[in-house]
């Protein structure tokens, strides 16, 4: 069975569907026996003033000043997503400790790429990515962004901490700068080609071998679809299904354990969801299928 994260406490009412989808992807999959689900508790607040600036962790936990508790783009500021993006980020450790036990794990969440150290940006709280690598300081934590904006806030914390790599695959750079660690590939939008995709997907695989990744931390964005406001005209269903078997047989091919997250998609809710729970069937399939 895949083991999956997630707790009814992720839910928040928003003015956008990024948490409705969440508890839909979920209640899908739990029509299925494949999926082992583990639900977390919210997170210590004091981890998160360890990662980002505790002025900023400190609004968003009391809802003051409002300006910096919003910052991220959920507005109102409520106790339900406070507690909500507490939980998520519980579940992205508990996640991670499933996937070096087994192999693989996911969180039915976002990684909430684009928070920076001193706020967040464009609905993304506390970055849940660079999370992982602050508290596995022993571990290299390799992020594998296939989410259709550049994750600019995960490249900013590989400059903060040294054992944290960033590899973003996108059609909309998102003001994405280049380090040491975080390194791009741009495909374009209207005339780029999976092609192009299947070059760079394994690029980042050859960067994560080279740099001797312990886990690939791998954001299987959906706003790349061609039916999303955002998305590829050339990224049908069926490369996005061929782009999920790529990714899992190369993390299982060289041994390197894997956890994902969802990550952005802002279409229709029943074909969004559709999208993402295909991801969760092709790691099924990928790591479960012959046992």
């Amino acid at each position: 069975m895949l083991n999956v994260c997630f707790s009814p406490h992720y839910f928040a009412e928003t003015h956008t569907n990024s948490m409705e989808k969440l508890v839909a992807v979920a209640e899908k999959l739990q029509q299925f026996d494949d999926y082992k689900f583990h639900e977390p508790k919210p997170i210590d607040p004091e981890i998160l003033r360890a990662l980002h600036a505790p002025k900023y962790v400190d609004a968003f936990l009391t809802g003051e000043p409002k300006k910096l508790a919003t910052f991220a783009g959920f507005k109102p500021w409520n106790e339900q997503l406070r507690d909500a993006v507490l939980t998520i980020n519980s579940g992205q450790l508990m996640a991670t400790a499933l996937a070096f036990e087994h192999g693989i794990a996911a969180n039915i969440a976002q990684g909430f790429h684009h928070a920076a150290y001193e706020y967040g940006g464009s609905y993304c709280t506390f970055n849940g990515l660079a999370l992982i690598a602050q508290q596995y300081p022993n571990k290299r934590i390799f992020i594998l962004d296939c989410d259709q904006h550049g994750g600019d806030g995960t490249a900013e914390f590989t400059r903060r901490l040294d054992n944290l790599y960033n590899f973003s695959i996108y059609g909309l750079a998102f003001g994405y700068p280049t380090y040491e660690r975080a390194e791009s590939r741009h495909v374009h939008t209207k005339n780029g080609s999976f092609a192009q995709y299947m070059v760079a997907l394994h690029e980042a695989f050859q960067r994560a071998e080279d740099w001797k990744a312990d886990i690939i931390i791998y954001q299987a964005g959906m706003d790349c679809h061609q039916a999303d406001p955002y998305g590829s005209a050339w990224f049908t269903a069926e490369l996005i299904q061929k782009r999920e078997e790529i990714v899992f047989n190369m993390a299982k091919k060289q041994g390197i354990p894997i956890m994902f997250v969802l990550a952005g998609g802002y279409q229709n809710l029943e074909d969004l969801v559709q999208l993402h729970v295909q991801t969760f069937q092709t790691a099924h399939q990928i790591y479960y299928a012959n046992q």
